[in-house]
């Protein structure tokens, strides 16, 4: 069995964080926190999931600090995270991007909205409200039960 890690930053409203502990489940993997991580234990894990919410249509500046400290990332890896308005293929963009540039295989993505109450969505009592909803706790373990299959 493969060795998994999954790695995440949730701000606001755990949103991310529901999603990070349920696909960490499905998966057996271990889940921290990217400040809660001991960097030096990365290497020892086979696959590696990284995923936010979405800031300012990319994933959180940590998760970017965290790879940029890796002088190579060869492992098998899955991208998540949870947004508003921002579509998955635009969110993930970045992120992508710098894990394929430190050698990182992707083996697949996944998203879903989350509720906001930041910013101007404050004054509307937020946007995306309950969200992640039971759907996209569902979409979030079918997601991860098919990344056990290229595992």
């Amino acid at each position: 069995m493969k060795k998994v890690l999954v790695v995440y930053e949730s701000i606001h409203n755990g949103n991310t964080e529901r999603i990070a502990n349920l696909i960490g489940e499905c998966l057996g993997g271990d889940v921290f926190r990217v400040g809660e991580i001991d960097k030096s234990i990365i290497q020892d894990y086979d696959v590696i999931g990284f995923g936010s919410g979405i800031y300012f249509g990319k994933h959180h500046r940590s998760l970017f600090e965290l790879i940029d400290e890796m002088d190579r990332l060869e492992k098998k890896s899955f991208i998540f995270s949870t947004r508003t308005l921002t579509p998955q293929s635009l969110s993930h963009r970045k992120l992508k991007e710098k894990l394929m540039e430190k050698g990182a295989k992707i083996l697949g993505e996944f998203s879903c909205k989350g509720e906001s109450r930041m910013g101007i969505f404050k004054l509307f009592g937020g946007i995306c409200k309950g969200r992640p909803n039971s759907d996209d706790m569902r979409r979030a373990r079918d997601f991860a039960e098919n990344l056990k299959k290229k595992l």
